[in-house]
């Protein structure tokens, strides 16, 4: 995977469930959407295919999905 081709994503808390990132990064368009795409396989977290939707990432992880990734930064608050 190309590191210029990763969009970084600011979370301002410690940890995000992955339906609720792909959200809010706009990859989906609803939690149902997102429930679906994570439960068919279709989204990796770290390189993984992963099919729970409450799993929790954290700054560093990458996500890909449909040909884009996504690496969760902290945006510093606390």
């Amino acid at each position: 995977m190309n590191e210029k081709n990763i969009i970084s994503v600011a979370i301002r808390t410690e940890t995000i469930r992955l339906q609720d990132f792909l959200k809010f990064c706009s990859a989906v368009g609803s939690g149902g959407e997102a429930k679906i795409v994570i439960q068919d396989g279709a989204v990796e977290v770290n390189g993984e295919t992963e099919t729970r939707r409450g799993r929790k990432l954290h700054p560093n992880d990458t996500v890909r999905y449909n040909g884009e990734s996504w690496r969760v930064t902290s945006d510093g608050a606390s």
